[in-house]
């Protein structure tokens, strides 16, 4: 089982209420559940964009990290409450992997902007899957799925 981005496999989840195009080498199978980490915590769709301030999705978990959106609100609360949903997800179905949406303050793997800049680091529900022993994959890393 994997847990996806669910913007990733055409589900209008974004801050904007739009999905990215999807992903041919993600077709929809029944071994990939579609997760929005945003949503599972309580936020609507659209919602106002967020960033990470000040840190990345680890110092969040550890509360030395806020996530603030572009009207000033700390939604830093719906962010780690939908990390922990997919993490009860991902357990639950017995996952292997994630697959998850570069540059987002939820599910980055690798970078995430702070300001208009990219920087180095996870998003909230990245870190705590890959904290909680998870392989999670950037979906710029979809070719290394099926290595």
């Amino acid at each position: 089982m994997i847990v996806v981005s669910a913007c990733l496999l055409g589900l209008k989840c974004r801050w904007d209420g739009q999905s990215y195009q999807q992903e041919k080498k993600l077709m929809h199978s029944p071994d990939m559940i579609p997760v929005c980490p945003e949503q599972l915590g309580g936020l609507p769709t659209p919602r106002e964009p967020a960033q990470i301030i000040d840190g990345n999705g680890f110092d969040v978990l550890h509360d030395r990290a806020r996530v603030i959106n572009a009207a000033g609100i700390d939604v830093t609360y719906e962010f780690i409450r939908g990390a922990r949903a997919v993490l009860r997800i991902a357990r639950q179905y017995n996952v292997e992997r994630a697959i998850f949406k570069e540059r987002s303050p939820s599910c980055a793997v690798h970078q995430l902007y702070q300001g208009k800049t990219l920087v180095a680091g996870m998003g909230v529900t990245c870190a705590l899957l890959f904290r909680e022993g998870f392989a999670v994959l950037s979906s710029e890393e979809i070719d290394k799925l099926h290595a």
